[in-house]
């Protein structure tokens, strides 16, 4: 077989973890072009027989079982058992796309990161908000970011209650402010609460950036009404997005018009885009699929992925401690 018939092989996919996020993988490799869904693993047995009858592959309640069979695979099991898993595989030689949190520690994170160069495998770390058109879009428009303000907000749900808010739900918004600002963290002020779990449910952290941005973001999962909402603040626009709707606002100064104190708002220009047409995991995962057939570093790396889990592990311990004195 010559090399580029290899290159043209269809890829080997699994997914490890069949809940409410993991069926979707396993849905989305099903569609996509040059793969092949071979098998999904739950430990409930019935669960991954219903995901793998739906998506006509193998159904397997020990994911070891995949180990030797695939190019590729989606890890979307509880934060606990992040590491090991993903281990197993990385050592195999399979390309791992690692839900996020990457793992519970930063030592757990850099053995990962350790072992994905020793075997030149891809590892991709799930921060689905990067393939969101909306954000995508922002990042092209951006300037010097001076505030942010985020709400992602939702009412609370049995999942992912192995973590708090803050490793569950706000990582999510602190991956795509580093990823914005592009500055190192100087400061964290955070204050949470404990309500339905034993972690936090609902955080606030303040976070000062090394360039000066400041970023107020709010997490919970004790909130009736679902939001997610990113405000950036610089001096030449007002941009706000809302993640769901993959909407995008933009407000500037209009150019050479004289001040109208009767009507300001007649002195701004605002512009709406709306986005939608794409799927933020159909472009997560292809673009997975893409660094590996390309051999490219995927956009979320490993050490990518780390940077989030830092500064995620540190709001969540100021939070404790602060509940531990209490």
């Amino acid at each position: 077989m010559t090399e580029d018939n290899k290159h043209e092989q269809p890829l080997r996919a699994a997914v490890i973890g069949t809940g409410s996020l993991g069926q979707h993988h396993a849905r989305v490799y099903h569609q996509l072009p040059g793969v092949n869904l071979v098998g999904v693993a739950d430990i409930q047995e019935a669960r991954a027989r219903e995901v793998a009858k739906r998506h006509h592959c193998q159904a397997h309640t020990d994911y070891r079982d995949l180990l030797d069979q695939v190019d590729l695979v989606s890890i979307v099991v509880p934060t606990k058992h992040h590491f090991e898993v993903a281990r197993e595989f990385i050592q195999h030689g399979v390309h791992v796309l690692l839900e996020k949190p990457m793992t519970r520690t930063l030592e757990e994170a850099d053995e990962l990161n350790r072992l994905t160069h020793e075997k030149g495998v891809v590892l991709q770390i799930g921060h689905i908000e990067r393939f969101n058109q909306a954000i995508q879009e922002l990042k092209r428009r951006l300037d010097s970011p001076r505030f942010i303000e985020v709400h992602r907000l939702g009412p609370f749900s049995q999942r992912n209650t192995d973590i708090g808010v803050t490793l569950d739900l706000m990582i999510h918004d602190l991956d795509i402010i580093l990823d914005l600002v592009g500055s190192p963290v100087e400061r964290v002020d955070a204050v949470g609460v404990k309500i339905f779990s034993e972690y936090e449910d609902i955080a606030n952290a303040r976070i000062t950036l090394a360039n000066g941005c400041v970023a107020n973001v709010i997490a919970s999962r004790v909130t009736m009404d679902m939001r997610r909402k990113i405000r950036i603040f610089s001096p030449t626009a007002y941009i706000s997005i809302d993640y769901k709707k993959q909407e995008l606002y933009i407000f500037t100064l209009k150019k050479d018009r004289p001040l109208d104190e009767h009507n300001l708002m007649r002195m701004i220009d605002r512009q709406k885009l709306v986005f939608g047409k794409k799927e933020p995991l159909f472009a997560e995962l292809t673009a997975f699929v893409e660094a590996i057939r390309d051999g490219h570093t995927p956009e979320v790396t490993g050490e990518v992925g780390r940077e989030a889990l830092a500064l995620a592990l540190e709001i969540a311990e100021q939070i404790r401690k602060q509940n531990y004195s209490a």
